[in-house]
């Protein structure tokens, strides 16, 4: 009882640190993501793989798709058919069979989820999140992001992939899991 207990807790901090990180997002934002484009940078569990399962970024963008935002999800290995299907798929269903998931990506979205290559991550968007600590994020031209995003330009770190102080020195408000936040931003809503 004690070992379910525990295990039990740690799947509640878990979920708690997700729908902290989109709340971030939303709060940062001016209170909604409505309509906003925003780049997903990372959809599997981990680095230099394809795998899927129980990984923080089904939880992300469900989150943000609730909110109505606009998602455009890159990943280098994690198939787009793979994305659609954790997306659609409800959280305690990942483990069944694939027929018996029941609704499409489509309906659940509203056609406001794209997959992109990484060259699309130069588009016009109003945030960035990371959510896979792929090693090529590290060597994106970030100068070159930041140019083509509405402004001001929002950056999330959830993997603290980026250095943080070369971030905001280009002009990104940033906020990286376990980093401090700048001193004018410890005061908004979107601090806590």
């Amino acid at each position: 009882m004690l070992v379910a207990n525990y295990w039990r807790q740690v799947v509640q901090i878990n979920d708690y640190q997700k729908s902290r990180f989109v709340n971030r997002v939303v709060s940062s934002m001016f209170n909604t993501v409505l309509g906003k484009k925003i780049v997903v940078l990372g959809f599997a569990f981990k680095k230099d793989t394809g795998n899927t399962r129980e990984t923080p970024a089904i939880d992300v963008c469900h989150g943000l798709l609730g909110d109505k935002a606009h998602l455009a999800i890159y990943d280098p290995q994690v198939t787009e058919d793979q994305i659609k299907q954790d997306l659609a798929t409800s959280k305690f269903d990942w483990d069944h069979p694939q027929h018996l998931v029941s609704a499409s990506v489509t309906e659940k979205t509203n056609l406001m989820l794209h997959l992109i290559r990484i060259q699309s991550v130069y588009i016009p968007t109003h945030g960035v999140c990371i959510l896979t600590e792929w090693n090529e994020f590290k060597s994106l031209d970030y100068q070159k992001i930041y140019d083509a995003m509405e402004k001001p330009v929002f950056f999330f770190d959830g993997r603290n992939v980026v250095n943080v102080q070369a971030m905001r020195k280009i002009g990104f408000i940033v906020y990286s899991v376990g980093k401090p936040l700048d001193d004018w931003i410890k005061d908004l809503p979107a601090a806590a």
